[in-house]
């Protein structure tokens, strides 16, 4: 590193202010969520979207070794992806 570079390691866009956010791993499909899932996030305070964000970009949570290899031929394949997350309130979905 040179003298006077920022010492963070995330990379930033030329010309803009903040850091550089990770990109999508994959494609969307259809969004979906059970009555049981959106009661726990709102009973947690906390925005599905951060969760979202976090399965798009590779974040798959709290899952096993196993699960995570998975999720990566999954990515290949084209197949179900799997993530769960622990809300701010201790609540695994």
């Amino acid at each position: 590193m040179k003298e006077g570079e920022p010492r963070s390691s995330i990379k930033r866009e030329p010309g803009s202010h903040g850091p550089e956010l990770p990109r999508p791993r994959f494609k969307l499909g259809q969004l979906v969520s059970t009555p049981g899932a959106l009661q726990a996030l709102e009973e947690a305070e906390q925005n599905p979207l951060e969760l979202l964000f976090r399965h798009a970009t590779g974040d798959w949570g709290d899952l096993g070794e196993e699960d995570r290899a998975e999720n990566e031929l999954s990515i290949e394949q084209g197949y179900r992806i799997l993530s769960a997350y622990k809300l701010n309130n201790g609540v695994r979905i």
